[in-house]
């Protein structure tokens, strides 16, 4: 019996893959900033045993259909969002995600966006590169403090601790709000369990850490930013789909918020005449959360070894279905 073909949806690092060549034959897309195309998936599906893949690749029925022999699809990515979940419990195949290995990092940038957007980094720098600054004085690009503010994080899971943590050693008041309250957390960090209308009007930070879903799509729509400071700033480092883009806009130029800090977009890549883009109080990033090479490099490496377990015959490490 031929070893198991893995069909990898993005170039990857030879040194990465090399610990599995005996066990996998791989085909790869040669595209290193390119997603596949959508009839080169499917027609590598349709022989492939494994599938190891990105948020950009929609995995749903139609990929499900062609790929007979499929048994597994390792997504590198926490969300899952891109797969049909449902569609692959319907045809035997595990699905496995790569949580834990991007928690600090993906929280790293979540603050670091924060500090951006607070002190209007982004905005000082395009000052400096554009020959505008000839002169100084008391409020020149003064932003917002952070030390000793209160942070309201939405959806209190691995990354809101790992992001709570960091809030503590700013001296920030936590509030948070997750579908189910978390005693043990709030124990250990501090932090205040709020509803979700209160941590808006209290907050002067506001993070969105959402998975998205049925409940949490457009969550953050024009009625949620009214109930905001006019002096708060929105982060979203979680899915665009949870955020009414529209609503956004609005409310940055009619400054019922102060600013906002987004990571990720409803569409991606964002349109580079996007409404959002045109803004000096909004710090835009490529949907970079977990992005530092260690952290890229444990996510293959755990798509990978769910990959070689199931093979093997064991479970998963990181299983969704």
């Amino acid at each position: 019996m031929g070893k198991p073909v893995i069909y990898i949806t993005r170039k990857i690092p030879d040194d990465i893959l090399q610990p599995y060549q005996d066990s996998f034959n791989f085909r790869m897309w040669a595209g290193v900033d390119v997603p596949v195309p959508r009839d080169v998936l499917l027609r590598e599906a349709a022989s492939a045993d494994g599938i190891l893949c990105l948020l950009t690749e929609k995995v749903n029925r139609e990929v499900f259909a062609a790929a007979n022999n499929l048994k597994i699809v390792a997504n590198m990515a926490v969300g899952y969002d891109n797969i049909d979940v449902d569609a692959a419990r319907e045809h035997n195949v595990v699905v496995t995600n790569t949580p834990d290995v991007l928690t600090e990092t993906t929280a790293d940038l979540t603050f670091a966006l924060l500090m951006a957007a607070a002190r209007r980094i982004v905005e000082a720098e395009k000052y400096i590169s554009d020959d505008r600054w000839k002169h100084w004085s008391p409020y020149l690009l003064a932003g917002s403090d952070v030390h000793g503010k209160k942070i309201g994080i939405v959806g209190m899971g691995r990354i809101g601790e790992a992001v709570a943590r960091r809030a503590k050693g700013f001296g920030m008041t936590i509030l948070y709000h997750n579908r189910s309250r978390k005693n043990q957390t709030e124990q250990e960090l501090g932090v205040f369990y709020t509803e979700f209308e209160e941590l808006l009007n209290k907050a002067d930070y506001v993070v969105s850490l959402v998975p998205m879903t049925d409940e949490t799509k457009k969550m953050f729509d024009r009625k949620a930013f009214q109930k905001m400071k006019s002096t708060a700033i929105f982060i979203n480092v979680s899915r665009g789909g949870v955020v009414d883009e529209g609503a956004l806009h609005d409310a940055l130029t009619e400054n019922e918020i102060r600013g906002a800090g987004l990571d990720v977009f409803e569409n991606e890549p964002i349109a580079a005449d996007h409404p959002l883009l045109q803004m000096q109080n909004v710090v835009c990033l490529p949907h970079i959360g977990s992005a530092s090479i260690e952290t890229r490099t444990k996510m293959l490496k755990l798509c990978l070894d769910n990959l070689a377990a199931v093979f093997d015959g064991d479970d998963p490490i990181t299983p969704v279905t």
